[in-house]
């Protein structure tokens, strides 16, 4: 069976670049600079799914995506988790977070609504995301 990407992450993200079988994406809610890292491994859930190598490649990629965007975005804290509550397939959240954000000093979710990007808002953000990745 062929890795497919869960609708809800499909819907809600966006893809910026891959590294190795890492398909690193960008969530569509311009109130964050929110990333999520997505193994292309068919049916893993969790992190311990993984094959060794490809468990530390998600963690190399999450810590310098992680050191990247803090450097960017001048974070006051960077937040990395791996939940799963309501998308089973196996995805890394690494945010950017700052005291002034809508949701802080508690986690994003669950805080208001996603806010869209306006086009070159979205271009714009793809761009700066890209160039340091």
């Amino acid at each position: 069976m062929a890795f497919k990407l869960d609708a809800r992450l499909e819907a809600d993200t966006v893809s910026l670049t891959k590294r190795g079988s890492i398909d690193i994406r960008m969530m569509r809610d311009a109130r964050y600079h929110w990333l999520v890292l997505v193994p292309e491994i068919e049916a893993a859930e969790e992190w311990f799914d993984l094959p060794d190598v490809a468990a530390r490649a998600l963690f190399t990629t999450a810590q310098e995506s992680a050191q990247r965007l803090k450097a960017l975005t001048r974070a006051d804290k960077m937040n990395i988790a791996a939940l799963g509550n309501m998308v089973k397939q196996l995805h890394v959240h690494v945010i950017a977070r700052h005291i002034d954000d809508v949701a802080w000093p508690g986690p994003v979710w669950g805080v208001g609504d996603a806010v869209d990007f306006d086009e070159g808002g979205l271009k714009d953000r793809l761009i700066a995301l890209r160039a340091i990745l």
